[in-house]
């Protein structure tokens, strides 16, 4: 009797923690789109995206942009599952002491990811909407010295 309960323990405890990756993995599944090249070309630079997926449930970016042959930008990006939040840390060279900072997503979907951070001074939101044709917005908003600001960027797949 005391093995056949330890038995269906076990395998609750192995079904349970199964569905709980499970979850994890699906939920990052979401931004599989952002994977690949990014570039968003203008009269004042290009800005640039690089999106690899490290793992089941970690992707990383390079963000920069260029201007003539100056990097006037430069940011790393992890988008981790984290239990069942995914997960926005940009760090920005030379920006709060090359210390990363942490968007929560408040909403994801199949075409759209959105991450804030109210604590941030800007921006406060950051969301990528997948566009049709391989285009894809990145679109950062907030309060910027007490004013509201928003800037958007198309990028189209490289």
């Amino acid at each position: 009797m005391f093995q056949k309960i330890t038995l269906i323990a076990f395998i609750i405890a192995f079904v349970s923690c199964q569905k709980k990756e499970t979850i994890e993995k699906d939920k990052i599944k979401k931004a599989d789109w952002l994977i690949g090249n990014w570039e968003n070309t203008s009269p004042e630079g290009i800005l640039s995206e690089n999106w690899q997926k490290l793992n089941d449930s970690t992707f990383s970016a390079s963000s920069y942009f260029i201007k003539g042959k100056d990097t006037l930008h430069f940011e790393t990006i992890v988008l981790a599952q984290l239990g069942e939040t995914l997960t926005y840390k940009a760090t920005v060279k030379g920006q709060n002491e090359d210390k990363p900072v942490f968007f929560p997503s408040t909403s994801e979907t199949d075409q759209q990811l959105v991450f804030e951070n109210a604590k941030h001074d800007y921006p406060q939101k950051i969301v990528y909407s997948k566009g049709a044709n391989n285009t894809l917005t990145a679109e950062i908003s907030g309060n910027l010295n007490g004013k509201p600001s928003s800037e958007k960027f198309v990028f189209t797949k490289k």
